[in-house]
């Protein structure tokens, strides 16, 4: 798949951990590239994640950098086994954008998954009706409704699967008002948000307009925790495409979320507004 779709977000990350153990170790390209008997501009292209590397490279290179410790090395071959490694999101390449099948690689390895909404309901808490209401009016290609819908229903699983993802939610009140759909698609979303917030891996809170200016005015954003060895990473979307963000950005981004939970109702005051503004519709 990798090699196929080209460059990946895990390619890039292992590219990355390879490269840094290279110059921990003190050692060139050529000297790296003769260990493996390739070339210096194939490691180079392994190292920014423009061709996938290989396990036995891997192995190989791991011995070469002398990195010994256990839970390192583990990790690191597990994510080069997961370059190569094809998952359900791979059957939409042809229709989706690379960068949303990565997305969707992130998202079903995360632990844990922060996000904050201003516009819209997530599209993990999303309903069927209310998901095809968003991307017929986002991607201005009808044919393309049904896959996204379809798309979005699958990355789903990982909300209910034997160790389920937790989700920290907030949202903007905008998101609970505005009436995306329709009044019936509406109320259908906002009751199953209130279903969804029962549930103990699950958490949802509102931001209401009474905060004022707030920490993230410009937009919304989510957070994945992941698990070794690969990095805590960030999403943002904007009208032109996403952005992944790492390592010191991700600071910022955290902050962000820390200041908006702490203005945001707790989880019962939440429900509770959800329940009032479905009174209203």
């Amino acid at each position: 798949m990798a090699a196929k779709n080209g460059m990946t977000l895990r390619a890039q990350w292992l590219g990355r951990e390879l490269r840094a153990l290279r110059e921990a170790a003190g050692l060139r390209l050529p000297e790296a590239a003769e260990y493996i008997q390739r070339d210096g501009a194939t490691v180079s292209r392994l190292e920014t994640g423009l061709y996938p590397a290989r396990t036995p490279d891997v192995q190989a290179l791991l011995d070469l950098y002398g990195v010994t410790d256990h839970q390192r090395r583990a990790g690191l071959m597990r994510l080069a086994a997961e370059v190569w490694q094809t998952g359900w999101w791979d059957g939409y390449s042809g229709d989706l954008a690379k960068m949303m099948i990565d997305y969707a690689w992130v998202e079903s390895r995360a632990c844990v998954i922060r996000s904050f909404d201003a516009l819209v309901v997530p599209g993990l808490l999303q309903t069927p009706a209310y998901m095809r209401a968003v991307i017929q009016k986002s991607d201005f290609d009808n044919a393309l409704t049904s896959s996204g819908t379809q798309f979005r229903l699958e990355r789903q699983r990982i909300l209910t699967t034997e160790d389920p993802s937790t989700i920290k939610a907030v949202l903007d009140e905008s998101v609970l008002r505005r009436v995306v759909g329709g009044p019936a698609t509406l109320k259908e979303q906002l009751t199953h948000l209130i279903d969804m917030a029962q549930w103990p891996n699950i958490e949802i809170r509102v931001l209401p307009f009474s905060t004022g200016a707030h920490a993230c005015l410009d937009g919304s954003f989510i957070i994945f925790e992941m698990p070794e060895p690969y990095p805590q990473v960030g999403y943002v979307d904007t009208p032109a495409r996403g952005i992944y963000v790492e390592q010191e950005a991700m600071e910022k981004l955290i902050l962000k979320y820390e200041q908006i939970q702490r203005d945001a109702l707790e989880p019962r005051q939440s429900a509770e507004m959800i329940r009032a503004v479905l009174g209203t519709i």
